[in-house]
């Protein structure tokens, strides 16, 4: 595996459509170990959101129809958490939920997230698709950019170590 410098921040977030938020970011390991990394909660405790996150709960049901449901407290004291439902699986290639922030339940989006790997490299593309422009709108005005980035970052050097550990 050829590991380059580092991809930390090479995140690119794009506005597909009225409705649409298009993540891609490259790692440099492959798919499944990113999937694995994705989709297990022991795994997803050591990277999504920030490091100074308490984490009071991370379940996944990965399976069709199956929820998955993350909560942690912040530095500040106040709790965030996210809860959606497996639509489609086909690992490590694909993966269909849908994801409501919990504190505007209201903003269900159908997140699609996909890995081609190439070479040792997996491309990952997430594609966001909200129900109107205002919770797009509201989704990208959240700051949800930044933390995006420091999560992506930290799932980069999970899947780099684990892919070495191999």
């Amino acid at each position: 595996m050829n590991k380059t410098t580092s991809r930390h921040g090479s995140a690119t977030v794009t506005l597909p459509s009225d409705t649409g938020i298009r993540i891609t970011r490259q790692f440099d390991a492959p798919a499944d170990l990113v999937f694995k990394a994705w989709t297990t909660p022991e795994l997803v405790k050591r990277w999504w959101g920030f490091e100074t996150s308490e984490w009071l709960v991370c379940e996944i049901d990965l399976r069709e129809g199956g929820s998955w449901r993350y909560v942690t407290r912040e530095e500040a004291g106040f709790e965030v958490g996210f809860h959606g439902e497996y639509r489609e699986i086909d690992a490590p290639r694909r993966l269909v939920s849908t994801e409501v922030f919990e504190g505007f339940p209201d903003g269900e989006a159908l997140n699609t997230f996909t890995l081609e790997e190439r070479d040792g490299v997996t491309t990952m593309t997430c594609d966001v698709l909200h129900s109107c422009q205002e919770h797009r709108d509201g989704h990208i005005a959240s700051g949800m950019e930044g933390g995006m980035q420091i999560s992506m970052n930290r799932l980069e050097d999970l899947v780099v170590e684990l892919a070495l550990a191999r």
